[in-house]
């Protein structure tokens, strides 16, 4: 059963190829870090800071024109499998009443999530919550 999950903390650092995403189980105690790259940090970052309009869509802006333009609804994100230390997500759209998955990256799907307000709901299958959380 997947478990809701809220972005917690946004980790950036000049001085790394690798930024860090917390993400924290609504009404939880759990939370685990997902390694991200900085395009994807910055960009998760600068969404959830309130007011920021980029001045052209960025790729993010572009997977939701495309889905609304085809007719779908974006639905949720769901971190789905852990497999040597990567994490694997899929974008749930809804399209004609049928529920259609794509993979993604967690950081891209988390940007899509966060382009949305209020953000899309975001999803961890427990069997992947259960290792992330044992790995810490």
């Amino acid at each position: 059963m997947p478990v809701q999950m809220q972005l917690a903390r946004i980790i950036i650092s000049e001085i790394s190829d690798n930024q860090v995403i917390y993400l924290q189980e609504v009404g939880g105690e759990r939370q685990f870090p997902i390694l991200i790259g900085i395009f994807e940090a910055t960009n998760i970052d600068r969404r959830v800071k309130e007011g920021y309009q980029p001045p052209r869509p960025l790729t993010h802006d572009l997977i939701v024109g495309v889905a609304e333009e085809l007719g779908a609804e974006l639905e949720s994100v769901v971190i789905s499998d852990l497999q040597e230390h990567t994490y694997f997500a899929q974008l749930r759209l809804k399209k004609d009443g049928e529920i259609i998955e794509i993979d993604a990256r967690p950081s891209d799907a988390i940007a899509v999530a966060v382009t949305f307000d209020p953000p899309l709901p975001i999803f961890v299958n427990e069997d992947v919550l259960a290792q992330a959380t044992s790995d810490q």
